[in-house]
């Protein structure tokens, strides 16, 4: 059992330890060396890792930031990978959290914005269903997604959701990854099993990123609409940059002709 000895002298000697300090005049109290406390962590029962692992098992995220200052051998055991994912996922009760975040702040909030729920797309879905959908706000689906307009739904496979109930986490899986429409990083859960796989021409479609967004860039000064809009008529017309300003100057007319009716 660690460094310390045998787990059972350390435990006798924090009881031996807690009943005479309990029974000194009120004098020794003013002796640090006879307080327990993270100031005194040079007490051999707190610099055992066996038994500082078992106390700071129990502690938060935040809590467990704080006692990772307190000295080196606190540190290395407040600083464990192991013991920092445990503590992100007790409050929620998950089962398991896969993957690692690209900085390691991540961990130090593991409030419900933290967790969002993966929607793959599909035909007919709009901001509103999906809000009445999860129980969730318009507002706060655009927020989580960085969207702008609703238009900004169309140039996506899927949609971070917020999570509108705590006992969703319940047992579940939830898997770091950083979505790059909505620029953030989050513990995603999948309601319907694990994330599906890249495909292979995942690498092609990364590579003429910058292409796209320069097109994007283009369409939007000529219309003179957001980005959102301007992926919404891309995406409508195939990539076709001529076909999306046919289509976007047919909906203007379109538009014209109504107001004048």
């Amino acid at each position: 059992m660690g460094c310390c000895g045998d787990q059972n002298d350390a435990e006798e000697e924090l009881q031996n330890h807690l009943l005479s300090s309990s029974s000194s005049s009120a004098s020794s109290f003013t002796d640090p060396s006879t307080v327990i406390s993270p100031m005194n962590s040079h007490f051999s029962a707190l610099a055992c890792p066996d038994t500082l692992r078992l106390i700071l098992s129990k502690l938060s995220v935040t809590d467990l930031a704080r006692a990772s200052c307190v000295c080196r051998a606190w540190s290395s055991v407040a600083s464990d990978n192991n013991m920092i994912v445990l503590a992100f996922m007790a409050p929620w009760k998950l089962k398991e959290v896969v993957g690692m975040p690209l900085n390691g702040s991540f961990w130090r909030d593991n409030g419900i914005g933290k967790f969002a729920i993966s929607h793959r797309l599909a035909r007919g879905d709009t901001v509103a269903s999906l809000a009445v959908k999860y129980s969730v706000q318009v507002m706060d689906i655009k927020r989580l997604n960085n969207m702008m307009s609703d238009h900004g739904i169309y140039s996506r496979e899927s949609l971070l959701i917020p999570i509108s109930s705590p006992e969703l986490l319940i047992d579940g899986t939830c898997y770091i990854e950083f979505d790059t429409y909505a620029k953030r990083e989050a513990a995603v859960l999948y309601l319907e099993g694990a994330p599906e796989k890249k495909p292979s021409c995942l690498l092609n479609r990364v590579t003429s990123v910058h292409g796209r967004r320069r097109i994007i860039n283009s369409l939007r000064r000529s219309m003179q609409v957001d980005d959102e809009t301007a992926q919404y008529y891309l995406s409508i017309s195939n990539g076709n940059p001529r076909a999306a300003l046919s289509e976007f100057s047919a909906d203007l007319e379109w538009e014209r002709q109504g107001a004048l009716a």
